[in-house]
């Protein structure tokens, strides 16, 4: 007969994430043990492999949550705002709130994702592009024609974006939902309409 599942079974796993994903980048993912994962947590280490077969399943489950929530939350703006401004703009916002308190993540997305297997790294590389794409998508909207049409200066545009959203997480790491907004405002700005766009 089927172990039933727990009511508090998806609590347990977000602080086991929480907690892995803070033990294997301040550990370091190779060196870390998930018998380290499970005195942080203050649990059994069999009850850790309940939830995880392998410390490869446990990365790949941290990466896999943070990326594909902020991949839906980013699909979720582009499709409630029409206008195209606003879309960017809001897009970028969702980035710099899902990016507070994600500094562990953000750490092991750089120093681990490639030590998973292809196949599993294939699905969060796909959750990247895909954010990418649409983020590019909502700059190529409102860029002159011929900018728009060249592929290779789109991306140049589209990872400058991204380097001043992360460059901003890493000088700001206690921002407030209100400083990353107006940040987010102001990268738009910046963007679109070069200095004049700063207000």
């Amino acid at each position: 007969m089927a172990r039933p599942i727990a009511a508090d079974h998806e609590e347990k796993r977000r602080d086991i994430l929480l907690t892995a994903a803070r033990v294997f980048a301040t550990s370091g993912y190779d060196r870390a043990s998930m018998a380290e994962v499970a005195r942080a947590c203050g649990v059994s280490k069999a009850l850790i492999y309940h939830y995880y077969s392998s410390k490869e399943a446990l990365l790949f489950d941290i990466l896999d949550v943070h990326l594909k929530r902020l991949r839906d939350r980013i699909r979720a703006v582009e499709a409630e705002e029409a206008e195209a401004r606003p879309r960017l703009v809001a897009m970028l916002r969702v980035i710099l709130r899902d990016y507070e308190g994600a500094d562990h993540k953000h750490q092991l997305q750089m120093s681990a994702l490639s030590t998973l297997p292809e196949e599993s790294q294939a699905v969060l590389k796909d959750y990247q592009r895909d954010m990418v794409r649409r983020v590019s998508a909502a700059l190529a909207a409102l860029a002159p024609p011929e900018l728009a049409a060249s592929k290779a200066r789109m991306r140049d545009v589209t990872m400058s974006v991204f380097g001043m959203l992360n460059w901003f997480h890493m000088w700001q790491p206690r921002a407030t939902p209100t400083e990353r907004d107006d940040y987010a405002a102001l990268v738009a700005g910046l963007a679109l309409d070069g200095l004049a766009g700063v207000s």
